[in-house]
Order: structure tokens, then C-alpha cells, then sequence
């Protein structure tokens, strides 16, 4: 199966929201199935084929999640960061100030699912395809 250091390295290459969908072809290759990410330090749990997991760790300082979601302010962020206009470090800022506690990566469905501290769906995307 894969490893965290396979996963890294995929991630390395990535310098902004615009190349999410090449990161995403390079971890499904490797045996990735689906990804939980929790913004609150960017810890992330990622899934394989039977039943196989494995965890990273925190990527930076903790970050204090909004108790309330504001999905029109995290959409317009997204729109940017996914342009390539902003770092991944200030999505997460922009998705804890919005309210968002984690997002699920499903690489079946390629689709991206945001999600408030209360577990409800905020927004479902459709991750492109190279």
C-alpha cells in the first residue's frame, strides 16, 4: 500500500489550489481511495483498498474552527484559492474563519465534500480531471 512519505512527495509538487486536480491523479494512482482532512492543523487520514489507513500529522499550529458556517464567504475563498490565488496554508485559515472543520476527498466519486463542526455538508464539488 502507500505510504505518508508517497503522499508527501505527491503533495510537494503542488504549489497552489489550481493544481489540486494533478495532486489528486498522482494519489489515486498510488492506491489512495478517499482523504479526510481536518483544518483544524491539517491532520489527514487517508484510505485505501481493504480497509487499509493511514495518518499524517499536523501540518501547522491549531486552528480555532467558527462555530457558525458561512457558505457564500468559503465559496467566494475557494473560487480564489482555486485559481491559484492563495497558498494552502491561507485556504485553511479561510476555511476555519468560514466555519469549516474538514473536508472529505472521495477518489471514486472524485468529489470533495466540505463539512461544519456540526457534520453537515456545506458544499459538494466535483474534483476535475486532467
Amino acid at each position: 500500500m502507500f505510504t505518508i512519505e508517497e503522499i508527501e512527495l505527491a503533495h510537494s509538487k503542488i504549489k497552489s489550489g489550481a493544481e489540486f486536480p494533478k495532486y489528486i491523479q498522482d494519489i489515486k494512482e498510488i492506491g489512495v481511495t478517499s482523504f479526510e482532512t481536518w483544518v483544524t492543523d491539517s491532520h489527514t487520514r487517508y484510505f485505501g483498498k481493504n480497509e487499509f489507513q493511514t495518518k499524517s500529522k499536523p501540518k501547522y499550529e491549531v486552528l480555532s474552527i467558527a462555530n457558525e458556517s458561512d457558505k457564500n464567504k468559503f465559496s467566494q475563498y475557494l473560487k480564489i484559492h482555486q485559481k491559484g490565488e492563495t497558498d494552502y496554508f491561507t485556504f485553511c485559515t479561510h476555511c476555519a474563519e468560514t466555519g469549516i472543520e474538514k473536508w472529505i476527498v472521495n477518489l471514486d466519486k472524485m468529489t470533495c465534500t466540505y463539512f461544519d463542526k456540526a457534520e453537515n455538508e456545506i458544499l459538494v464539488e466535483i474534483v476535475p480531471t486532467m
